[in-house]
């Protein structure tokens, strides 16, 4: 009694965490302002949309949602002197907004008029872990070229491999003759002879490994098709012998493919050292699981749809093609994310 009434310390900090945000709120407006005026961060030259929200979208995926249901590009338009960038997963829509140079990444706006309680307007976008203090992972760069290089590691009877082969099937015949596509197999070659190959499946995969590698050197053209046939009709069967060789001979001949020459080359010297090729270069990018899909030496973390393989590829573009356009699958069509 007779003392001044104080007050309580979380009341004291409650004003204080209003206060900050009040803080922050004012800095993002003066920095959108400038943004507004000049159109990015100290007049750095801006980044197209397309190009900026692919780029987002990777280092969300990444950093702000469950690697279990990445999210794809559905649009990135200019608004208010920067990119509103929108993205889906299975799951839901995310909304972010990114400067023009694409340096700068906002999740949540705040609505000022008729709200004092620090509110945000949208849902608060869910994070698989709690955000670093440091600085923020930069958003790495999609490396372009004129032709851009895609290699999908796969084991041939893996059921996620198999999976992603369908999705990136339309996509082949879509850019195939745009971009360069290549199946490499994850396995290992200990010696001088088929027996001595090692994939996660068993031999009867590893023979399928070289039988494919063959038709890739010799029936280029006929690979993908082949591909589509053993996927959908031998890979049910594999695990039995008399079956799985029928299907096989059964497919290279609907696809016009000599089935002795696949065979001479999969079981002697040549077929062993492609999968050789094979192994070396999945060391060299430390590919572990089936799939993983390599653009342009770098690895693509986004979903296993045909649409999102699309834009991935489309991405590394230095001048995506008129196909870019064409829209594969829907973007919300959820799949497998699983590996062997």
């Amino acid at each position: 009694m007779g003392k001044k009434d104080q007050k309580t310390p979380s009341s004291v900090l409650g004003n204080k965490g209003i206060l900050a945000g009040l803080i922050i709120i004012a800095v993002i407006i003066i920095l959108a302002g400038i943004f507004f005026v000049t159109g990015n961060a100290g007049g750095t030259p801006a980044v197209p949309p397309n190009e900026c929200g692919a780029a987002v979208i990777l280092y969300a995926n990444a950093n702000l949602i469950s690697a279990t249901s990445p999210a794809t590009l559905v649009s990135a338009t200019e608004k208010n002197g920067m990119y509103l960038v929108e993205g889906r997963n299975s799951a839901r829509s995310y909304s972010f907004y990114a400067t023009k140079d694409c340096n700068l990444l906002f999740i949540n706006p705040y609505n000022m008029k008729g709200n004092t309680t620090l509110t945000p307007t949208t849902s608060p976008t869910p994070v698989s872990s709690p955000k670093p203090t440091t600085s923020p992972t930069p958003i790495p760069e999609p490396v372009k070229s004129a032709r851009p290089s895609v290699e999908l590691f796969v084991m041939s009877f893996c059921p996620f491999g198999v999976q992603a082969e369908n999705a990136m099937d339309p996509v082949v015949g879509l850019l195939g003759t745009k971009a360069d596509f290549t199946v490499r197999f994850i396995a290992s070659v200990s010696g001088t002879t088929v027996d001595s190959v090692k994939s996660l499946h068993g031999l009867t995969e590893a023979k399928e490994d070289l039988r494919q590698l063959c038709i890739a050197k010799y029936y280029p053209q006929a690979l993908w098709p082949y591909l589509m046939d053993v996927n959908t009709q031998c890979y049910p069967v594999y695990k039995n012998a008399t079956q799985i060789e029928f299907c096989q001979k059964n497919a290279t001949a609907t696809r016009g493919i000599d089935n002795q020459k696949i065979e001479t080359c999969a079981g002697g010297s040549e077929g062993l050292a492609l999968l050789s090729a094979d192994e070396a270069i999945t060391k060299n990018f430390k590919v572990t699981g089936s799939p993983t899909l390599i653009i342009n030496g770098q690895r693509y973390s986004g979903q296993r749809t045909a649409e999102a393989y699309k834009q991935g590829i489309c991405a590394r573009f230095e001048n995506p093609p008129a196909e870019c356009n064409v829209n594969l699958s829907a973007p919300a069509v959820a799949a497998s994310t699983g590996s062997c």
